[in-house]
């Protein structure tokens, strides 16, 4: 399988070469309330992310009624209701996800959300979005991961919880229909320990998978996400909120504020000491080597047409003049064309 190396959301490139997409999850830390939410945008703009993300679910298309919350949610919710309160209380209608929609055009920033159903994809779909998350908890529904590929769009797959035989099976899935696939490396807690980051699969999955690679990231703070970058990750998505002390499944594993814009700004940071994979002088290191490289100089009296040899040439630094000593091979047993002095240049070649 060899999916697409440059993939397109709404004027943004995602490839080898293009700067790192940020994606600041707003997840459901708007608590239901559309106002909060818009000013999770805004501090996403300010962040300078490229994109905020929502989640979008139908609690009766989600779960059944007596499921019990996650060990996480137990913490930082109410313990006495079920799962599927906690996150009809979170719901984003269609005509939500639009008004934020056009709350992000307004804003400069991408739109995305999460569907986690099949009714809420269709209604995604129909307000064309530019890209679709699939959550780590779809990585093995691959009906489901089927559905979202035949939409044609742009898809990130977060990963966590799933073994590498089942992500390699996701992705089968998906290429019979789309080719457009960012792969994000997950740990699927919240937050998780250090240990639990295992950046090291987004190496495994560059030795198994033709495919762009991302990190969808739950560790502590600003934590293990600028360092996804230099080990391929072109995608980084990372949870952010108003108040990190609300009352909500994710607010307690989420950036504040300030830790999101510490985030993007590190991020672009490595960006910039990453720079090009080609190995040549930098422009600032042409006059520095001129400088300091050597070149070839007698170090002793030389004779014109006496042998050029390893014992009377040595190299020393000579401001960029001469010949560089990496083709002293091709000088030396050739016959000297003038006399030399010690510590004369030596012509040639």
């Amino acid at each position: 399988m060899e999916f697409n190396k440059n993939i397109i959301i709404d004027n943004k490139s995602i490839s080898k070469k293009s700067p790192t997409f940020v994606i600041a999850e707003a997840g459901v830390n708007h608590n239901g309330d559309m106002k909060i939410a818009k000013q999770l945008i805004d501090i996403a703009v300010d962040a300078n992310a490229d994109a905020v993300k929502f989640q979008t679910f139908k609690a009766e298309h989600l779960i059944l009624k007596d499921v019990q919350k996650a060990p996480y949610q137990q913490n930082t919710t109410d313990k006495t209701e079920t799962q599927f309160d906690m996150l009809k209380k979170l719901e984003v209608s269609r005509e939500q996800n639009l008004e934020l929609k056009k709350y992000c055009k307004k804003k400069g920033i991408i739109f995305l959300t999460t569907p986690f159903d099949e009714k809420s994809l269709d209604e995604l779909d129909d307000i064309n979005l530019s890209a679709y998350k699939v959550a780590s908890t779809d990585t093995t529904n691959l009906p489901f991961l089927k559905k979202i590929a035949m939409k044609g769009k742009p898809m990130f797959l977060s990963t966590g919880m799933s073994y590498l035989s089942e992500v390699s099976l996701a992705l089968k899935t998906i290429y019979k229909y789309n080719k457009d696939v960012v792969l994000l490396q997950c740990t699927a807690n919240y937050p998780i320990h250090d240990s639990e980051a295992n950046l090291s699969v987004l190496s495994t999955y560059r030795d198994n998978f033709n495919i762009l690679l991302g990190y969808s990231d739950h560790s502590k703070g600003v934590g293990a996400a600028p360092f996804a970058v230099p080990m391929g990750a072109k995608v980084i998505e990372k949870h952010f909120t108003i108040d990190k002390s609300d009352i909500g499944p994710d607010h307690a594993a989420s950036l504040s504020p300030n830790e999101l814009f510490n985030l993007v700004n590190k991020i672009r940071t490595v960006d910039k000491y990453m720079g090009s994979s080609i190995k040549k002088p930098s422009p600032s290191e042409l006059k520095t080597r001129r400088a300091l490289q050597k070149c070839l100089v007698a170090s002793k009296d030389i004779k014109k047409g006496s042998f050029i040899t390893e014992e009377n040439t040595i190299a020393k630094r000579t401001g960029g003049v001469g010949i560089s000593p990496i083709d002293a091979q091709k000088l030396i047993g050739t016959k000297s064309t003038k006399s030399y002095k010690k510590n004369q240049i030596i012509e040639g070649l």
